[in-house]
């Protein structure tokens, strides 16, 4: 890119920062250097097929948060990088922006390596730094991440026996008389800072009992559905009654009492599929859509950290 080129362009960006710009604030948040370690591991094999990237590592990074933050697929997170001036300004103006196989192939490696959680771990490092530590207690809870089943109904094998790899690993279950095709995000929330602190992926299938995101020392708020689940922490699980059993007017008061606290659990997931519109996925596999999710749950917390600082100004 030549220096007028160059100038250009950021000329222009100062223009839309003027109006604002989320991302451009966001992008000042965290250091984003800290994050290269992990991600330069992904290319330690110098063979043909594993040496380095011909793109900065922290690029690619930010690429896949610009991805979720938008709801964007591959082909169109690479035309818009290259379109809007705000994208390009977070990206830092690169002169080349990747392409979407290297955007899927970096995110492949992500999924392959497990180093998504590596990056998950430092951000959660980034924010106890700041003084964001929890104080008062968690929030978990469960979303579904919907999939592309194709033609195929709740009855249609999936897997290695799935005849369509757009429901390779996803799942069929109902809840409250509908039946959803997918995957879950389960989190568990900092209730005084509504930032997610654990992330876990799972088939939609998967109960939410079944996750315990907790640990020794924190005061856990579920409602009804992990009733009978064990968990780590303090459990402030939500009672319900069983038929010819219902609960006293003791558990209902406590049930309004945890309920009330739990209304910021909402929150995260009502950002990722209302504003970041990501609560689908085209891709099919869980590792795949494992490490979507952590990106979207990385962005929530940008964007919550935008709020907090805005807060204490």
């Amino acid at each position: 890119m030549s220096n007028f080129t160059n100038f250009a362009i950021r000329y222009e960006y100062e223009r839309i920062a003027e109006l604002g710009d989320k991302l451009g604030e966001v992008e000042k948040l965290i250091d984003w250097e800290a994050f290269r370690p992990f991600l330069t591991g992904l290319y330690s094999n110098n063979t043909e097929k594993g040496g380095r990237p011909n793109l900065d590592e922290i690029l690619m990074l930010k690429m896949l948060i610009l991805q979720q933050w938008h709801g964007l697929s591959d082909p169109e997170l690479e035309r818009q990088a290259n379109d809007r001036i705000s994208f390009r300004q977070f990206l830092g103006f690169p002169d080349k922006i990747p392409d979407r196989s290297t955007i899927w192939a970096f995110r492949e490696r992500l999924s392959l390596s497990g180093k998504d959680k590596d990056i998950w771990n430092e951000l959660q490092r980034q924010l106890d730094a700041k003084g964001l530590t929890i104080k008062k207690g968690m929030i978990q809870d469960a979303t579904f991440i919907h999939s592309d089943p194709g033609h195929a109904s709740s009855d249609t094998p999936r897997g290695e026996e799935a005849k369509t790899r757009r429901s390779k690993d996803g799942t069929w279950t109902k809840k409250g008389g509908t039946s959803h095709f997918g995957f879950k995000l389960h989190a568990i929330i900092d209730r005084e800072y509504d930032l997610i602190r654990r992330v876990c992926t799972t088939t939609a299938s998967v109960h939410d009992s079944q996750i315990d995101l907790s640990e020794e020392g924190e005061v856990v708020y579920r409602d009804r559905g992990y009733q009978g689940a064990k968990c780590k922490g303090y459990d402030a699980t939500m009672k319900r009654g069983a038929r010819g059993h219902p609960i006293g007017i003791r558990d209902k008061l406590r049930n309004e009492r945890i309920s009330r606290k739990r209304t910021k659990g909402e929150r995260p997931f009502a950002v990722i599929k209302s504003v970041f519109t990501s609560g689908t996925v085209r891709v099919t596999e869980l590792g795949r859509v494992r490490v979507k999710n952590m990106f979207s749950a990385f962005s929530y917390n940008l964007y919550q950290l935008r709020t907090i600082e805005k807060q204490s100004l």
